[in-house]
C-alpha cells in the first residue's frame, strides 16, 4: 500500500475487483498498481513517507530482483533526510528505477526524479520541475546555529555533487540554478540534464513491452 494511502482522502480511492480461479479479489487502485511495480511519490516528503516508499522499493526486489521499478512523482519537495533515505534506497536495490514527474517535481521531488535510471526518466509535457538549495533553520547558543549552519552547508555541498552526477552540469552551472528557486517546463529541464525524455503520450514501444 502506498504512501497515498495515509492520506485523509484514502476513501475515496478506489477499488479494483479482479477475477481468478480462487474468485474475486479486491485491492485499493495504488495496491493494484503497485503490483505491476509503480510507485507513487506524492506530496510532502517526510519520515512516514518515505518509510512507505522505501518498504514498497524492498518488496518489489524481493519479487522481481531483475524487473524495472517505475517510480511517479508529484511532489513538492520537503524534508532533506526523507528524502535521501529514498535515494539511497534506489541506489541500493537491484532493479532499475525509471522515475516519471507527473504535476510537479520540486525540491527533494525534483532531486529524486533525476535520481532515476539515466535513459528512463521521463517528466510528461506540463509537468514543471524546481530546484533550489536546501533550507534550514536554528535557534539556541550561537555555538549551535553555527553548527546547524555548517550542516546546512556540508548538505549543500552533496546535494550539488549529486546533481552535477546526474545532469552531466558543470558544479557552476548547478550551484547558479540552485542558489534560487529556478522553475522549468519539461522541455528545459530536459535540456539541462534533469530528464532524458518529454512525452504527452506513452510510446509505443513501452506499450508493447508492458503487452
Amino acid at each position: 500500500m502506498t504512501n497515498i494511502m495515509h492520506d485523509p482522502m484514502a476513501a475515496l480511492v478506489p477499488i479494483v475487483i479482479e477475477q481468478s480461479n480462487r474468485g474475486e479479489r479486491s485491492f485499493d487502485i495504488y495496491s493494484r498498481l503497485l503490483r505491476e511495480r509503480i510507485i507513487f511519490v506524492t506530496g510532502q516528503v517526510e519520515d512516514h513517507m518515505a518509510s512507505l516508499i522505501v518498504a514498497q522499493l524492498l518488496f518489489l526486489e524481493s519479487e522481481n530482483p531483475k524487473k524495472d521499478i517505475w517510480m511517479y512523482i508529484n511532489s513538492p519537495g520537503g524534508v532533506v533526510t526523507a528524502g535521501m533515505a529514498i535515494h539511497d534506497t534506489m541506489k541500493y536495490i537491484r532493479p532499475q528505477v525509471g522515475t516519471v514527474c507527473i504535476g510537479q517535481a520540486a525540491s527533494m521531488g525534483s532531486f529524486l526524479l533525476a535520481a532515476g535510471e539515466p535513459g528512463k526518466r521521463i517528466a510528461l509535457s506540463n509537468a514543471r520541475i524546481m530546484v533550489h538549495q536546501p533550507s534550514g533553520g536554528a535557534q539556541g547558543m550561537a555555538s549551535d546555529i553555527e553548527i546547524q549552519a555548517k550542516e546546512i552547508l556540508r548538505i549543500r555541498r552533496r546535494l550539488n555533487d549529486l546533481y552535477v552526477k546526474y545532469t552531466g552540469q558543470s558544479l557552476e552551472a548547478v550551484e547558479r540554478a540552485m542558489d534560487r528557486d529556478t522553475f522549468l517546463e519539461a522541455d528545459e529541464a530536459k535540456a539541462f540534464g534533469l530528464v532524458d525524455e518529454v512525452f504527452d503520450r506513452r510510446p509505443a514501444a513501452a506499450e508493447s513491452a508492458e503487452a
